[in-house]
């Protein structure tokens, strides 16, 4: 248990962080997952927007310390080899 006044200071700051933290992280996960979902039937053009806002939101992920640089770059290239295979195998 924190005793000195900075130290309970940080246990809240702490825990607002881990909040805001755990939100972002839901929002970059759901629009990552929308990219990876997109079928071969769906639109080419709704799957390259989903793309262009989870690569927005990767890069702000990364930006911010949420996630590693290269973890950024890593699930950007992922994502767009996956769209790339969508775009050569129309259904």
């Amino acid at each position: 248990m924190a005793n000195t006044r900075q130290a309970k200071k940080r246990v809240r700051q702490a825990e607002r962080h881990r909040v805001r933290n755990q939100a972002a992280r839901s929002t970059l996960r759901t629009a990552i997952r929308q990219v990876r979902e997109a079928t071969p039937d769906a639109s080419l053009e709704d799957s390259r927007g989903a793309y262009r806002k989870a690569a927005s939101l990767v890069d702000r992920a990364a930006g911010k310390g949420l996630i590693h640089r290269n973890q950024a770059a890593r699930i950007k290239s992922r994502l767009n080899r996956h769209l790339k295979k969508l775009a050569a195998h129309p259904a």
